[in-house]
């Protein structure tokens, strides 16, 4: 089969890099200066074994229309922040009809029912990546802790994908309800993310400081409630027990919550910062926080579920983001952030 990588960053090149390493045809699409840096010096995927799997010479493109031009594929593989969305859809806009269809896998609940609504029913399959990949530069990535891939079954691209990932030695798990699969994996990208973006602290002090984690535990019990209403269950991803997780928060008094979640966030995360922590102080001018704290912000109006906690960890970092509240208002300041969330 042939695929088409959409973005080379650290899930692009893990998934790209282990589909040619099984042998199937692989396409990347990315800006013009990562192409060209690509075209130059090829991709690079360190294995969580210390193995170095190489393309040498990769196919890449730099637009749709000279993706599209070059070659026809079987499935294209959405690797994009979704804040980048919008202008991916624009992007290719002009061939909505030929365009492949789309295995996805952001982080949120939401971005598949945006896709279909654009590129048709039946043109997108669910997935989830647990694998913790780091991107050290264009390029080339290192597996930080091999977990695995979770794909909605039932698609017909969902078998080929899964089989040819197993050949790269990459865990696949096939879900019967994708959108549980989807709701699961926001359950573990909600804990140590907006507040370590929001107070520039690491997850580890985060889950030491009380109040802090009692504000995490409130967060995940709001999105669990949002998953009862929508009847939903939690599911275990590959090398993640949601499950447990979710049960602790659910039944555990919090002197057993809280040394339990330091040690989920800690073995997920390692030293290394989270994703809203690392878009807000890098300058990026967008974070995640609309599609995984808002997107429960948006399902609890609907349905008529309370979510106060995710409501202020939205708005405050949404704030931090455009420069409408100051970074250093909140900087190791949690006294801040909880009058926030009273408010």
């Amino acid at each position: 089969m042939h695929y088409l990588v959409i973005g080379a960053g650290a899930i692009g090149t893990y998934l790209g890099v282990n589909l040619a390493h099984a042998g199937q045809g692989v396409t990347f699409l990315a800006r013009p200066a990562t192409a060209a840096h690509l075209r130059e010096h090829g991709l690079s995927l360190t294995t969580a074994a210390g193995e170095t799997r190489r393309i040498a010479a990769p196919q890449v493109a730099t637009s749709p229309a000279e993706a599209l031009e070059n070659g026809t594929y079987d499935a294209a593989l959405l690797a994009l922040k979704t804040y980048h969305t919008p202008a991916f859809l624009e992007s290719i806009a002009p061939w909505r009809e030929a365009f492949p269809p789309v295995v996805c896998l952001q982080n949120g609940v939401e971005a598949e029912t945006v896709l279909a609504d654009f590129l048709g029913e039946g043109r997108v399959l669910a997935g989830t990546v647990t694998t913790a990949v780091a991107r050290r530069a264009p390029g080339q990535a290192t597996v930080e802790r091999a977990r695995g891939v979770g794909l909605a079954a039932g698609h017909p691209l969902a078998e080929p994908l899964a089989a040819a990932l197993r050949a790269a030695d990459v865990t696949v798990r096939l879900y019967a309800n994708g959108n549980a699969m989807k709701w699961s994996k926001l359950l573990t990208n909600l804990l140590g993310n907006a507040t370590s973006a929001i107070l520039d602290m690491p997850p580890a002090e985060i889950f030491a400081h009380p109040r802090l984690a009692r504000l995490e535990i409130a967060q995940l019990r709001e999105a669990l409630a949002v998953m009862d209403a929508l009847a939903l269950p939690v599911v275990d991803l590959p090398g993640a027990s949601v499950s447990k997780l979710a049960w602790a928060a659910r039944h555990l008094p919090f002197f057993m919550q809280k040394p339990l979640l330091q040690k989920v966030v800690g073995s997920g995360r390692g030293g290394k910062m989270p994703s809203f922590h690392i878009d807000l102080h890098g300058g990026r001018g967008q974070t995640e926080v609309d599609a995984l704290n808002g997107a429960v912000v948006r399902y609890g109006e609907r349905l008529s579920v309370p979510t106060p906690v995710n409501r202020a960890l939205t708005q405050t970092l949404q704030a931090l983001t455009t420069g409408e509240l100051p970074l250093e208002a909140f900087r190791r300041k949690p006294e801040v952030l909880f009058a926030q969330v009273k408010g």
